[in-house]
């Protein structure tokens, strides 16, 4: 599975996420996409747009292709915000990944993936940057390439709730995140070993 970042950079909520899923025996890769420059501790979002801008989206989307480029073409999609643009921009090119899971914004499911692959979305309840046009766009993308959609809101939380440094985090919500993100695994990990 890879996991890419947020437009913070790779900080501890990314590395953490990834410790927790290797611990549940999933091999996760972790692809610095900024080559070490992070917006801060508590970064605003103003220091994101500007670090994520001055890297530039090519660079950006080619860092990640160099990450992938060895992963097996079933691996597992997972992004953080600016994260999730970046598997929406990759998951054309490996259209037989066993699942895909979407934190804090969403993206298109590519047509001509297999039927039933799991795609999970997690966004805060009126989240600005999962706005209803862009929900209804996942939902439409998703029926239309027969994937086994599940979008999961969190009302009260923040955009970032996942991140415990941020004034957004919301650790129940975050909980339940990841439980609901081991049942996609799981169902992926299952897809992949009857395919085999």
């Amino acid at each position: 599975m890879v996991l890419f970042h947020s437009m913070f950079g790779l900080r501890p909520v990314e590395l953490s996420a990834a410790e927790r899923l290797r611990a549940a025996g999933h091999h996760v890769v972790t692809p610095d996409l900024f080559a070490g420059e992070v917006a801060g501790d508590v970064p605003a979002l103003e220091d994101g747009f500007a670090l994520m801008e001055r890297i530039g989206w090519e660079t950006i989307t080619a860092r990640a292709r160099a990450a992938v480029r060895d992963l097996p073409p079933s691996a597992v999609l997972g992004g953080f915000s600016m994260g999730v643009g970046v598997v929406g921009t990759l998951w054309p090119d490996r259209p037989t990944a066993a699942g895909a899971f979407l934190l804090h914004a969403t993206t298109s499911v590519p047509p001509g993936i297999p039927a039933g692959t799991p795609v999970e979305a997690h966004v805060a309840d009126g989240d600005r940057f999962a706005p209803p046009d862009q929900m209804a766009a996942l939902r439409a993308s998703a029926e239309h390439a027969g994937a086994e959609l599940s979008v999961h809101t969190y009302p009260g939380a923040g955009h970032f709730y996942t991140d415990p440094s941020l004034p957004d985090h919301d650790p129940v919500a975050a909980d339940r995140t990841w439980r609901h993100v081991d049942g996609l695994l799981e169902k992926a990990r299952r897809r992949v070993s009857d395919l085999a």
